[in-house]
Order: C-alpha cells, then structure tokens, then sequence
C-alpha cells in the first residue's frame, strides 16, 4: 500500500497529475482544486494516497490533506460509491460542507452536486448520518471548520508545498477575511504575498 508520496507534479491531465518521485512518474487522480494548483507549481509537493486495485488496473487517487483522504474513505464505503464518483463529489463540495450536509440531512445540497441525484443523496444521509456524528469533529475543527471549504483548501494547500501549517493558517485567515467571497486560489495568492511580507 502506498500511503502516500512527495515530490514534483511534471505533468498534468484532465482529472490527474504526474508526482515524479526520484526518477519515477506516479499518475495519480485528484480533485479539480487540487489539480488547478498542481498545475501551477514546480515545487515538491506530498500527496496523501489510496491505492485502489482491481484486476485490470491498479490506481492512486490523492490528496493534499489528511482529512480528505479520511473522508475520500469514508464514501467509497457507502454502497454504490466508487473512486471516481468520491473524487467527483470531494472535487465540488468542501468536506465541511459535506458533513454538515449529511448531518443536517440536507438533500438538496447534496443533488446540487453532478452525479449525485435525489436517491443517491438518500442513500448518502442513511449511510452517513451515524459515521459523520462520529468524525464531525476530527474533520471540521477548529478554525477550519468555522471559516469554510475555501479556507480549509487553501492552508492544505499551502502546507503540503511546505509551509508551517500555523503560519499558513494565520495567513489564509487574514488573507480571507480580507477579500470578499474569495476562491481557494485568491486566498492562497492572497496568503503568499503576506507571508512573504512578514
């Protein structure tokens, strides 16, 4: 099992990314988010991974951060879930907004995301309502939790390009409550320029 890898993103595609790690290329399947800021780095970066194998093929899906790789788990558990269809949802819904979604039982939150329809999201709230009391706290903390989807993506982002993950933090939020309705990748230009600044 490979659980997960560092190094540089050299090559990228309509839903992947090629980490070359030491001579070697992994491709590796990511959300649209974290594709679109791969996309624009040089720098190594540490993916979190789940290797899914199946007899005609053995994939990596990845993730900048922990949490999403707990939560990527946690739906391909959920009957009728595969790989694809988690990456698909976790590519347009913030974690946060997961949960909340499932333990509020919103439905209509949950078909507002591509592929997922009225069943689906039924099913979703069955399945999940119980587990997410359980993470709902390990996976929307602190001020993460409180400040949005956005904010979370973009200090994920920034500490696996190798920031502290405090001071990247501390600069997302100020960085966020600075723009109004800000995405993930104006926080995160927002952030670097008052990092660089301190």
């Amino acid at each position: 099992m490979i659980a997960h890898l560092r190094g540089e993103p050299v090559l990228t595609g309509d839903r992947w990314v090629v980490i070359d790690v030491g001579g070697i290329g992994y491709q590796i399947f990511v959300t649209q988010p974290a594709l679109h800021l791969l996309a624009q780095t040089k720098q190594p970066v540490k993916l979190f991974t789940y290797m899914a194998v199946r007899e005609d093929a053995i994939t990596l899906f990845g993730f900048m951060h922990q949490s999403e790789l707990e939560m990527f788990r946690i739906l391909i558990g959920v009957s009728g879930i595969g790989p694809q269809t988690a990456l698909n949802l976790l590519s347009q819904i913030g974690i946060e907004e997961f949960a909340m979604a499932i333990l509020n039982e919103d439905e209509r939150a949950l078909t507002r995301i591509s592929g997922i329809g009225a069943k689906s999201a039924k099913r979703l709230i069955l399945e999940l309502r119980d587990k997410m009391k359980k993470v709902s706290q390990t996976i929307v903390s602190g001020d993460l939790g409180r400040a949005g989807p956005a904010v979370h993506d973009a200090v994920s982002a920034l500490v696996s390009l190798g920031f502290a993950e405090k001071e990247s933090r501390d600069a997302v939020n100020d960085a966020a409550r600075a723009l109004k309705s800000p995405t993930v990748q104006e926080i995160i230009k927002a952030a670097l320029v008052k990092m660089k600044d301190r």
